[in-house]
């Protein structure tokens, strides 16, 4: 059994209309949101062993905040196609990691994790920025994660909801 967990990027700033999409940094609340995320993941001993995020600036800040709040030894790794990926995107980035490791957090954006939570779980869940969903899959290797494969969303947390 593997576990993935899904995050939506924080909130992100509209306060300068010249900066392109993928520079756009984040909002305070946005970073008080994804701060409180990784401190109750942290709490509930949830912390990932595997970090892939999105190279857009509010993904890249995002994940730096969530490092810093479970303080995650290991390396954040970004993958360009992750940048407002679609589902096979998302299959992809996650059927290469290592078989040992037992969970990965991807930082991310909509409507590709909406989307890929839906291919994994069957239900369809909105995901407002910082929110974390938490999906259980039965398989052993990453590799053999595919459309077929059918996870269970053990849980959903929205910042709203601390």
């Amino acid at each position: 059994m593997k576990k993935i967990f899904l995050m939506r990027h924080a909130k992100s700033s509209w306060k300068d209309s010249n900066i392109p999409d993928h520079d756009r940094p984040l909002k305070k609340r946005g970073e008080k949101d994804v701060k409180a995320m990784g401190k109750l993941l942290k709490n509930k001993k949830l912390e990932p062993d595997v970090i892939l995020c999105s190279p857009a600036t509010r993904a890249k800040q995002t994940a730096s905040i969530f490092k810093d709040a479970i303080k995650y030894e290991g390396k954040i790794e970004y993958i360009d196609k992750l940048y407002m990926a679609e589902v096979p995107d998302l299959v992809s980035a996650i059927q290469s990691l290592p078989k040992k490791a037992k969970s990965v957090l991807v930082i991310g954006h909509n409507p590709g994790l909406e989307a890929f939570l839906q291919m994994l779980t069957g239900k369809v869940e909105t995901l407002p920025t910082s929110t974390i969903a938490y999906i259980a899959v039965p398989i052993n290797d990453w590799s053999d994660l595919n459309s077929e494969v059918e996870g269970k969303l053990k849980k959903l947390w929205r910042p709203k909801d601390l």
